[in-house]
C-alpha cells in the first residue's frame, strides 16, 4: 500500500470512528485478533513492562506536596497557607509530605516511592493550555505533531498493535498522540460503544464476514468489527474486574487500568488524568489542595496494592506530574498563582525510592517570585523510557540526550 493510499485510510478510519461513544478505537483488526494480540505478546515481549501516567492537571502546587519545612525561606513566603513542621507527615529532616497524603507515605516508607525536584524547562509558560502542550509534546517552547508517550507507542511498537495504548479521559489527550496507533480512549467502561439510534444497534453489531471485492466496503467493515470487538473486550475487562483493595474515594481511573491488566490485555502503555484543572489553587488553596493530594495518594497506593494482589506489581510502574507548579509566595485570596518548577513522582515495586535532582533554592527566585528549575522535566521521561521500559531509546522519543535518573535497577 503506499504511503498516500495509507494516510487516506487512516483519516477516514478516524472519521468513521467519530460515533463511538466517547471513544476511539486500536487499528483495524480482524474477528479474534486482541485474542491472538496478547497471546503474541506473550510470547514475543521478553520485557512486558507496563508503564501508567497520571496528570495532575491544572498546576499542582509541589511546595505545598513535598513541604521543604526545615526552611525558613519557605514560611517567609508562606506566612498563612505555608504547613507547619507539626503538621507534615515527614520524610526527612528536611521535607515532609502534606498531611493528607498517608498514601504516599506509607509507599515511602516500602521504599516504592520516588521524588524528582525541580522539574521544568527554560522560558516557562504560564498558560495552562500552551504548559500541557510543552509537556504533552516533550517540546517545550516549540511543539510536535504528535505526543511524546504516542511517540513512545511508535518506537515500541512500529507496526500498529490493537489495544497498546489506552487513555482514560472523555477526550484523546495530546500526549498519546501517535503516528502508527490509534489509542483506545474510553471513560465509563459500560458505555463504551458505538453510539446510534436504538433501532440501528442491531443493523451495527451484525458486521458482514461475507468476502466482498469492494475494497470500500471491506474497510468499512473492519472498521465496524474493529469497534465492535474494542469495546466488548474493555466491557468485559471491567465487568469481570472485582478487587478488595480500598481506591479511596475517587480512584482516578486507576482501578480501570487494574481491569484491563487484570484481563491481560497486551497494553503497555497507560495514560490517566485529573480533569477540570482541579490543581488551579488560586483561592483559599489549602483545604481543596489536602483533599486532591489525598485523593491521589489514597488511588496510587490502592492502584499499587491491587497490583500486588494480582501478582503484577514487578511488571507495573507510575509517573506523576503536573504542567507547573505554583508561585512561592501566597497570594491575598490564600491561594497560589501559576509559577515554574514543581515535583514529579514514581511509584511502584521496581522503584528505589528516596529523593532526585537538586531542590530549587526558594532564597534565589526569578524576578517573578518564581522558583528556578532545577531539572528538565524530560530527565524523568528518559527516566521511564531508558530506566524503566529498558529500550535505550530516550533520545530518538525525545528528539535530544538526557540524563536519566538512577530509579529503576
Amino acid at each position: 500500500m503506499s504511503n498516500r493510499s495509507f494516510m487516506d485510510r487512516r483519516t477516514m478510519l478516524r472519521g468513521a470512528l467519530a460515533g463511538l461513544g466517547t471513544s476511539v478505537f486500536a487499528p483495524i483488526v480482524g474477528p479474534g485478533v486482541f485474542a491472538r494480540a496478547a497471546q503474541a505478546a506473550a510470547r514475543d515481549d521478553t520485557d512486558d513492562r507496563i508503564m501508567v501516567v497520571l496528570e495532575l492537571s491544572g498546576g499542582n502546587d509541589g511546595l505545598n506536596t513535598v513541604v521543604p519545612y526545615a526552611d525558613d525561606a519557605y514560611y517567609r513566603h508562606r506566612p498563612t497557607i505555608g504547613i507547619r513542621p507539626d503538621k507534615v507527615r515527614r520524610l526527612d529532616d528536611r521535607f515532609g509530605l502534606n498531611p493528607g497524603m498517608a498514601g504516599f507515605e506509607r509507599l515511602w516508607k516500602d521504599g516504592q516511592l520516588a521524588i524528582v525536584h525541580g522539574c521544568g524547562y527554560d522560558h516557562p509558560s504560564f498558560s495552562h493550555f500552551t504548559s500541557m502542550a510543552y509537556w504533552h509534546t516533550a517540546a517545550p517552547n516549540s511543539g510536535d505533531d504528535y505526543g511524546w508517550y504516542g511517540r513512545l507507542a511508535d518506537v515500541m511498537a512500529p507496526t500498529p498493535r490493537p489495544n497498546f495504548l489506552i487513555d482514560i479521559d472523555t477526550t484523546q489527550s495530546l500526549a498519546v498522540k501517535s503516528r502508527v496507533h490509534t489509542p483506545v480512549v474510553f471513560d465509563d467502561p459500560d458505555k463504551f460503544r458505538r453510539n446510534a439510534y436504538r433501532e440501528e444497534l442491531a443493523l451495527i453489531d451484525n458486521v458482514s464476514d461475507a468476502p466482498t471485492d469492494n475494497d470500500a466496503r471491506r474497510f468499512l467493515n473492519d472498521v465496524a468489527r474493529s469497534a465492535r470487538d474494542a469495546s466488548l473486550l474493555v466491557r468485559d475487562a471491567w465487568n469481570r474486574y472485582r478487587s478488595p483493595v480500598d481506591y479511596g474515594i475517587i480512584p482516578l481511573g486507576l482501578n480501570k487500568v487494574a481491569a484491563c491488566i487484570a484481563a491481560g490485555l497486551p497494553t503497555r502503555l497507560y495514560y490517566v488524568a485529573y480533569r477540570n484543572n482541579a490543581f488551579d489553587t488560586h483561592v483559599q488553596q489549602s483545604a481543596l489542595h489536602q483533599r486532591l493530594l489525598t485523593y491521589t495518594a489514597d488511588a496510587v497506593l490502592g492502584f499499587m496494592r491491587d497490583m500486588e494482589r494480582l501478582g503484577q506489581a514487578d511488571r507495573v510502574s507510575l509517573m506523576a506530574f503536573s504542567e507547573f507548579g505554583r508561585r512561592v509566595p501566597e497570594n491575598t485570596s490564600l491561594g497560589t498563582d501559576h509559577g515554574t518548577a514543581n515535583v514529579m513522582f514514581f511509584a511502584g515495586r521496581q522503584v528505589r525510592g528516596g529523593h532526585y535532582g537538586q531542590p530549587p533554592d526558594l532564597d534565589g527566585l526569578d524576578a517573578g517570585d518564581n522558583l528556578v528549575h532545577t531539572t528538565d522535566f524530560r530527565r524523568s521521561y528518559a527516566t521511564a523510557i531508558d530506566g524503566w521500559l529498558r529500550l535505550n531509546a530516550s533520545n530518538k522519543v525525545l528528539k535530544g540526550e538526557f540524563e536519566t535518573f538512577p530509579v529503576f535497577g
